[in-house]
């Protein structure tokens, strides 16, 4: 099996391989799981180290997704709360998905297709990578997945008092980003925020 020490992601298929010298591989991917050498993420999926951080696993348990929403902006200090679900952005898939795991609680929820792509960063994080939104864009998702607001006071309620961001780190956005990004969402949140930057910047 998985030498000693190696962290890494294991598929079912890759487990088995690992296994071809036993008649019986399920017997003893079973025994894998139960004797702690390897740690179960989800069916088809596991994990030889239990202390890996949920966000590095969070692409390979569902996609193609990055990560975005309220664990992003939580990320960049733009909210105040740490957030323990790892939300995440997928495109085409109609509808939420939600994973509960040994290693954390995981969901993915659509954004529009052209939009998906832009302003994904990739990091990389010991033997692993992972994808995440930058901080413009996060904001543009979690505004795409929330109920039509009406105008720009609702929208400022919205920011600094629903959602909690930070001003000053709200004043380091980067406003052409944002609206570059708001041609790809047909949002009327999106729209708002963009209205609401331009206004402010102004003054």
């Amino acid at each position: 099996m998985i030498k000693s020490g190696e962290n890494m992601i294991i598929t079912n298929s890759m487990a088995k391989n690992n296994l071809k010298e036993y008649a019986n591989k399920n017997t003893k991917l079973t025994r894998e799981v139960k004797t702690g050498k390897l740690f179960k993420i989800k069916n088809g999926l596991y994990e030889t180290n239990q202390n890996t951080p949920s966000y590095l696993l969070a692409g390979s348990i569902y996609g193609p997704s990055y990560i975005s929403f309220e664990y992003a902006l939580s990320y960049y200090g733009l909210i105040p709360e740490r957030v323990d679900t790892v939300t995440c952005a997928t495109f085409n898939k109609k509808k939420k998905k939600q994973y509960d795991t040994s290693f954390g609680f995981f969901t993915y929820r659509d954004v529009p297709t052209l939009a998906y792509p832009e302003e994904i960063i990739l990091k990389e994080e010991n033997d692993y990578s992972y994808q995440i939104a930058s901080k413009e864009k996060a904001l543009c998702d979690k505004l795409y997945s929330l109920a039509p607001l009406k105008n720009i006071f609702n929208l400022e309620n919205m920011l600094f008092n629903d959602l909690r961001i930070d001003k000053n780190e709200f004043n380091n956005l980067n406003v052409l980003k944002i609206k570059k990004l708001s041609n790809l969402y047909h949002s009327s949140n999106i729209n708002l925020l963009v209205k609401y930057l331009e206004r402010k910047n102004k003054k």
